[in-house]
């Protein structure tokens, strides 16, 4: 067993030179789009012997506040400084570059729907999407909803996480535009119906939300302890985008190009993961937007190795473990096809070893373990 590492040595400086090759690696670097907390805890528990913070509602809490109490939404509870303490520890143990924090805003009800969570490290319940209508379905619910006071101050956020990081370690930040409009915000079915009836609704959602995601972006690449946004917006599925390419160019490459525009202009890193087949547009993310890597393979669609060989003198390549092959894989199996993986894409640098979407709670963690430890003893064929 290769955990705990004796002497992690984070350097992001380091891993942000290789993705943009402009150095070739000396070892394989990890990335994650992010670690469900129950792995975490799994791991921190049983491994590392980190202290784990005790399960605490905080969204509600937060609800409490903005729509029970009418007062400011906190930024930071107590509750959230420990789980931040907890999550740096547990991303520079793991031997990462890096800790993926998301940007914190105002809770508000969503419509979601709810089931047994039958994982192998089962968190109780699971919810998903209700995927047919929102919160915003009207031009009343639109003018009802409180945009103005979705965004927090985060002064005391990257305060208190520039003082917890270990030397050489970064944050990567992220949010959603796309998805959260589709699944949380207008329901999938109500935005695809509302582009042909009420397109002009949908634009304005998306001003909105577009304009609430750019002002925490550019608040979080003022400050010295964010290196990258690490963009999250899943447009696709098995055979193609959501929504015609033509719509994608309208309403979400614009607000992408600007979030990388602002990512760059502070020499920052934008990474952005997209699930589904979006190669359609793949040509605009690259050429238009300038993203610097790509993230999120699934190997019945393009595998990590195929979009190497395609895309990879262009930009940085994030993970590729099919999470399908993550979770099911005995541990032969899964070493033997991630050495596969090492093979075809270390070569020529820019790539980074991780899963292909997340690890999530129903991955064995023995198997993401597994991932790691092939990283770690990956040597270049010669």
């Amino acid at each position: 067993m290769s955990f705990p590492l004796k002497n992690p040595s984070p350097n992001f400086e380091l891993f942000k030179k290789i993705l943009l090759g402009k150095q070739l690696p000396e070892k394989v670097h990890f990335v994650e789009l992010g670690v469900d907390y129950e792995v975490m805890v799994f791991i921190a528990e049983r491994i590392l012997n980190i202290k784990t913070p005790e399960g605490t509602d905080r969204d509600r809490k937060k609800k409490e506040k903005l729509f029970i109490d009418g007062k400011d939404v906190p930024t930071l509870l107590e509750e959230d400084k420990r789980f931040l303490k907890f999550s740096v520890e547990f991303y520079h143990r793991m031997g990462y570059d890096y800790t993926p924090v998301w940007l914190p805003l105002a809770p508000f009800s969503v419509k979601y729907r709810e089931t047994e969570d039958t994982a192998i490290l089962s968190r109780g319940t699971r919810t998903w999407v209700e995927e047919n209508t929102g919160i915003i379905t009207s031009w009343e619910d639109f003018e009802a909803f409180p945009w103005d006071r979705i965004n927090l101050d985060l002064t005391e956020y990257f305060k208190f996480l520039s003082g917890i990081l270990p030397d050489g370690m970064k944050l990567t930040f992220g949010s959603t535009l796309y998805e959260m409009v589709g699944e949380r915000l207008m329901g999938w079915q109500c935005m695809f119906r509302n582009l042909f009836v009420d397109p002009d609704l949908v634009k304005a959602v998306f001003e909105k939300w577009g304009n609430i995601v750019y002002k925490g972006y550019a608040d979080a690449v003022s400050h010295s302890c964010v290196e990258a946004i690490f963009h999250c917006d899943d447009m696709g599925y098995k055979k193609g985008t959501m929504v015609r390419p033509e719509t994608l160019r309208e309403i979400v490459i614009p607000w992408l190009k600007k979030f990388a525009s602002l990512a760059h202009e502070h020499g920052k890193l934008f990474l952005l993961h997209s699930c589904g087949n979006i190669y359609r547009i793949m040509d605009d993310l690259i050429e238009d937007v300038k993203i610097d890597a790509f993230h999120s393979f699934q190997d019945v669609i393009m595998p990590v190795w195929e979009f190497k060989e395609k895309y990879g003198d262009k930009v940085g390549v994030l993970g590729g473990v099919d999470v399908d092959k993550l979770a099911r894989y005995d541990l032969e199996s899964l070493r033997k096809y991630v050495r596969m993986i090492l093979d075809k894409c270390m070569p020529g640098g820019r790539y980074f070893l991780g899963s292909g979407n997340t690890v999530t709670n129903y991955v064995p963690a023995r198997n993401y373990l597994a991932m790691l430890e092939e990283g770690l003893r990956w040597k270049p064929v010669k």
